[in-house]
């Protein structure tokens, strides 16, 4: 998920002792979602040219355990924006964790209409939509986003429905149970770019 080998992780957690995640009754490391964002922003940093310590070290002086929040008056669109329409909320849980440790923002809905009220307010630039939620109206919920403009939109299903997805005007479909990073992959692919890429280059000079 972060394309870092195990080793690096555990090294920067013996020498730097930033991020430090609890143990399992076997011994294993069990990181936090809050914490895979804070190795998300060390990875990115080092990425970026910084050497590991003074990205622990950037990291401690935030004066919190995670990556810096947007500056005061910042807008939301330095991130690009994922509107998830799902109907079990414990999908919609995973999924949004992915999506956010890959520096995307979500805007969560579980029903049809608070899918289309979220997506008239923040117009995300891509949508995500659980064909069968508020009882399998997802195929219209597809068609109807594709009328307000929107520029992509991922249906999922753990029914085999492509078919009916893509003439719904989805730009992909994605079968359930599949593999988070598929989904990011996915994202990536529509966007054209990670999220934290994007804001990188925004933030670049």
């Amino acid at each position: 998920m972060l394309g870092l080998p195990a080793a690096t992780i555990r090294n920067w957690e013996e020498r730097y002792a930033t991020i430090v995640p609890e143990r399992s009754p076997g011994g294993h490391r069990l990181y936090s979602r809050d914490q895979v964002e804070q190795l998300r922003f060390v990875a990115t940093e080092v990425t970026r040219g910084l050497s590991a310590a003074d990205a622990h070290r950037l990291l401690s002086d935030q004066g919190q355990a995670g990556p810096p929040p947007p500056s005061e008056g910042s807008s939301d669109r330095t991130r690009l924006l994922v509107l998830l329409a799902e109907r079990d909320p414990a999908a919609a849980d995973l999924t949004q964790f992915f999506l956010r440790t890959e520096g995307y923002e979500v805007k969560l809905a579980l029903a049809v209409d608070e899918a289309e009220k979220q997506w008239l307010e923040s117009r995300p630039e891509l949508a995500i939509v659980e064909l069968m939620i508020s009882g399998g109206v997802g195929a219209e919920l597809c068609r109807v986003l594709k009328q307000h403009g929107a520029g992509a939109v991922i249906a999922v299903s753990a029914l085999e429905a492509r078919d009916d997805a893509l003439a719904a005007g989805a730009d992909a479909f994605l079968q359930k149970p599949f593999d988070p990073l598929e989904l990011v992959s996915t994202v990536k692919d529509l966007v054209g770019t990670s999220a934290l890429v994007a804001r990188i280059a925004q933030e670049s000079p």
